[in-house]
């Protein structure tokens, strides 16, 4: 079911336009990334309006302005959202705090695409033209590659547009690896990845993906990853050589079973699934079994 957005592409506040990042917080709330609009949107399950949390003064550079923004999380210590302004190159913080009018740069001169946190507040955040992945502590400006940063190829050591990421508890790190239309593992201080999806050239087959982005892996090691321009998510049980098709895969289109170049996907704690229909404009919840 569609749970924001939906209503065309805009910036009304029941509108999204070229939705990308997702995160969830505890209290099922929705953070969303909206490209186009230079905002970020907070939208609560069951209402029909988003809320403006950051941005959404026109696309610019100001700090009260945002400009293509493709994911966001929230940093549940600060109460504050961390997002990827990629049309700025920098990453901002944007406190939750009532009366908040602007965020502030936490790193600046950076082609980022994703980001994530991890339980010791490390951040990571995936460069797509340095074809890398970096982790930051919270002070730190310069960060340690922990994914690629050996120029843009196929080998294991490299990456090629490297799009959204998923840390585990043991700061594994997940990335989908867009241009080399796979996803790859990192283990802590590997040198190399292990490629755990696709690799096998772009495609609809079951091992297979084209243009991977948003990403999530259970405590199983289950990979749920978005298969982009095949408009579906796929579902990749550790080691299989193909994965298996969960939602969509139906076509592009707006029906209930499809989906039009989706990007960002998360779960909730109930285990529901959410998905950015990026070209929809919309944000679909699916019950998985």
């Amino acid at each position: 079911m569609t749970v924001a957005g939906g209503h065309g592409h805009g910036n009304a506040t029941n509108q999204l336009d070229n939705p990308l990042g997702l995160f969830i917080d505890d209290n099922q709330t929705m953070i969303i990334a909206d490209m186009w609009h230079g905002r970020i949107v907070q939208w609560k399950t069951g209402d029909t309006n988003g809320q403006v949390v950051a941005g959404g003064n026109g696309e610019g550079y100001r700090l009260d302005q945002l400009n293509d923004t493709t994911d966001v999380l929230l940093d549940k210590a600060m109460d504050s959202l961390i997002v990827c302004d990629k049309g700025n190159r920098r990453v901002v913080r944007w406190s939750r705090r009532s009366g908040t009018t602007q965020g502030e740069i936490f790193l600046d001169k950076i082609d980022c695409y994703g980001l994530t946190m991890d339980d010791q507040r490390y951040l990571y955040i995936s460069d797509d033209v340095k074809y890398e992945v970096r982790r930051y502590q919270t002070a730190d400006k310069n960060g340690t590659i922990v994914a690629g940063g050996n120029g843009r190829g196929t080998d294991l050591n490299q990456l090629n547009k490297p799009r959204y990421i998923f840390v585990n508890q043991q700061q594994t790190v997940y990335v989908s690896d867009r241009g080399n239309n796979r996803v790859m593992k990192w283990n802590k201080g590997a040198k190399e990845g292990i490629v755990v999806a696709g690799g096998q050239g772009e495609g609809n087959a079951l091992a297979q993906l084209w243009n991977p982005e948003g990403l999530f892996v259970d405590t199983l090691d289950t990979l749920y990853v978005v298969d982009s321009y095949n408009h579906r998510v796929m579902r990749w049980p550790t080691g299989a050589k193909q994965g298996t098709v969960i939602v969509g895969g139906n076509g592009h289109g707006g029906g209930a079973n499809q989906l039009e170049y989706p990007t960002g996907l998360t779960f909730d704690q109930h285990g529901n699934l959410y998905v950015a229909d990026m070209f929809n404009h919309r944000v679909q919840r699916f019950s998985i079994e």
